[in-house]
């Protein structure tokens, strides 16, 4: 079973109800809940919760190791096959339909072709990024989400191929969504606002702050765990440079914006899954 979702939707709880009630182990399948650097602010499942049911793939990975979409599929691979029944749940787009699609086996990017696409993003904008790239890869991109803008630049500057081209040529996937039940909550956009920034105060009350402060020692902004949404608001909180209460204005923001780049993304990839309507 998958179960897909914005932030803040309620997806951890509902894959917990399913698991109490018929059994099962939950997966994650979100990009920053494998971290193990941080817990309440990617609101990963409490200690209680794992107790209650199994749990996998959560908080396993050192701050700075580099993981991505690849690395997660060969770590659920194992999973897909064992005694329990998989619920697999999150809110990374890229992480469920590499598992129902495939994901193309794309050469790695030099450090020196990253540092290049980061200065010229710097300098003159997506734009400067987009123009670069082929219709093919245009017309299939979002074209407003930096990550996915540079990444499809990165494989350009380093295969002299489109990415589109490396996705047309993706090998078969782990899991068909035609061999799973797939799901996918789609809410009200002012519904899952209020959420979002009720969940962020409730973090912040479970000791968000704090988890900050034990990561100030070691904090590199370049580390994949620092794109934890709120980390870098909080820490330029503890550093001195902002307001706590600028703090969690950007903090909320940030995950409304990204929860808006989240729906985008089922829409446009997820047409075939069932939807549970939210409020």
């Amino acid at each position: 079973m998958l179960i897909a979702g914005p932030t803040a939707s309620g997806k951890s709880a509902l894959a917990m109800a399913i698991a109490e009630a018929s059994g099962g182990v939950i997966v994650n399948a979100d990009a920053l809940q494998v971290f193990d650097n941080w817990r309440v602010l990617t609101a990963r499942p409490s200690p209680q919760d794992e107790a209650r049911v199994p749990h996998r793939l959560y908080g396993y990975v050192p701050r700075n190791y580099p993981f991505s979409a690849g690395h997660w599929l060969r770590d659920v691979a194992p999973i897909l096959h064992g005694d329990l029944r998989p619920i697999i749940v999150g809110g990374t787009g890229l992480n469920l339909t590499a598992l129902t699609e495939g994901l193309a086996e794309i050469p790695l990017t030099p450090s020196e072709i990253r540092v290049a696409g980061a200065l010229r993003l710097a300098q003159g904008g997506l734009p400067a990024l987009l123009a670069d790239l082929d219709p093919a890869t245009l017309d299939r991109i979002d074209q407003q989400n930096p990550a996915r803008v540079a990444r499809a630049w990165e494989v350009q500057r380093t295969t002299g191929r489109g990415l589109a081209s490396w996705q047309d040529e993706t090998p078969p996937p782990l899991l068909p969504l035609s061999e799973t039940y797939a799901f996918v909550l789609h809410s009200d956009r002012d519904w899952l606002r209020d959420r979002i920034a009720r969940r962020f105060d409730q973090m912040l009350a479970q000791g968000a702050l704090d988890e900050a402060r034990a990561n100030l020692g070691n904090w590199n902004p370049k580390d994949p765990s620092a794109k934890a949404i709120g980390a870098p608001e909080l820490i330029a909180h503890l550093k001195g440079e902002m307001t706590l209460d600028d703090a969690r204005t950007h903090a909320i923001t940030a995950s409304q914006q990204y929860a808006k780049r989240q729906r985008t993304w089922f829409r446009k990839r997820m047409g075939n899954w069932k939807v549970i309507p939210l409020p």
